[in-house]
């Protein structure tokens, strides 16, 4: 959180909280090509490391007693795989590396981002525009492999009165091509927000009068970044989850 705030002639504190989200290159200046080294692409290699690290090193000896970090791991793998299992029930359960690994990613990208002087790649809409319609193309493809046709039944309620089955049906489709939009702003848009409140209260800390109050409210605001996370990464997941269930069973 460098640059949080610059004294301008005649203006005073001028806040800068968009700066922690500018993408730049890790060598050098200039322009940001899509092959340049940036620092968005170095956090989220890290974050990958980080999931590949706490399985391959915390999973090797697996031990009936196990160490910390093999409970670590062990504690991710159950709440994901149940989280799947309830959700999407027993047909589900074989796309549980993939939604794992979307967990994963994110929750590691997000708290990564909590440590001084990072970057947070799930604050850019193009890195969670990437999930999310991943996540939707990989569900609609899905849903027709093993649905065929009868996949669109998704969208026409039959339980509903026949003069309004129609309508129902363009509001189900306008609403099932908004998910990706939704799922990846809300991850964004989470994220942008609390780091950039954080920047805002860590600029007050340079004044001496209201210093001891900015500090505890960071002190609040960063604990609740860290459930935000969490929860964040948790509600992506669920949310893919829910829309798996749709795919493979469109009917209910």
């Amino acid at each position: 959180m460098t640059d949080v705030a610059t004294e301008a002639e005649g203006t005073g504190l001028v806040f800068h909280p968009m700066d922690q989200f500018i993408v730049k290159p890790l060598f050098g200046e200039g322009p940001v090509m899509w092959y340049t080294p940036t620092n968005a692409a170095l956090w989220m290699l890290i974050a990958v490391a980080c999931v590949v690290a706490l399985f391959v090193l915390g999973t090797r000896g697996r031990a009936i007693i196990p160490s910390r970090l093999q409970s670590v791991a062990e504690v991710f793998y159950g709440f994901i795989y149940k989280m799947v299992e309830d959700v999407t029930g027993h047909d589900g359960v074989k796309y549980f590396p993939w939604i794992m690994t979307l967990f994963l990613f994110i929750f590691f990208s997000n708290m990564l981002a909590l440590i001084p002087m990072s970057f947070s790649p799930t604050s850019h809409i193009a890195v969670t525009a990437v999930l999310g319609f991943g996540v939707f193309i990989a569900v609609t493809v899905i849903g027709f492999v093993k649905n065929g046709v009868h996949f669109l039944g998704l969208f026409w309620m039959k339980d509903a009165p026949v003069f309004l089955r129609p309508i129902i049906a363009v509001i189900e489709v306008i609403s099932y091509f908004v998910r990706p939009v939704s799922h990846s702003i809300r991850l964004a848009g989470n994220i942008t927000a609390g780091h950039a409140v954080l920047k805002v209260f860590a600029a007050f800390a340079g004044i001496a009068l209201i210093a001891p109050a900015s500090i505890l409210a960071i002190t609040a605001i960063y604990a609740l970044e860290v459930l935000v996370a969490v929860i964040q990464a948790y509600v992506f997941t669920i949310l893919t989850c829910v829309y798996l269930k749709d795919a493979l069973h469109p009917a209910h």
